[in-house]
């Protein structure tokens, strides 16, 4: 997968071998959708490095609790949190899934950053002179 894909939701989303998604074609699989987990990694703390990034799974939602929230199972992947800056909220080994449709700060809430290749899991609050970039984490 391209890692500005993982990232963004922009540009190509193959490049070269991946798993492959599971078959939704088994009985009683037309309910669930398959989101890729990758092995990039997602700082809570001093950023971390994801070239090359590759699927390692993939986790199985239902159709349903998606569509409840909103979410399109193709635009979706899944990361997880390496670092201490987003506790209590995020723990390093959380997995967190990222809606690749919403590219704009729409308000305040967590939000994957790209900055310098490096991706950074941080809380975002709009304010009239532009944008708080905020770490749960006091310490």
């Amino acid at each position: 997968m391209s890692l500005d894909w993982v990232a963004t939701g922009e540009g190509p989303k193959e490049l070269g071998q991946s798993q492959p998604v599971p078959d939704t074609e088994v009985a009683g699989m037309e309910d669930y959708a398959f989101v890729p987990l990758y092995d990039a990694q997602c700082s809570a703390g001093d950023g971390a490095w994801n070239e090359n990034c590759r699927v390692l799974t993939h986790i199985s939602f239902t159709r349903y609790s998606l569509r409840k929230q909103g979410l399109t199972p193709d635009h979706l992947s899944a990361i997880r949190i390496d670092g201490d800056s987003m506790e209590p909220v995020l723990h390093s080994g959380d997995t967190v899934l990222i809606d690749h449709t919403r590219t704009a700060i729409e308000g305040e809430g967590i939000y994957i950053l790209r900055l310098d290749g490096h991706l950074y899991a941080k809380r975002l609050q709009r304010q009239f002179n532009g944008v708080s970039i905020i770490s749960a984490n006091k310490e």
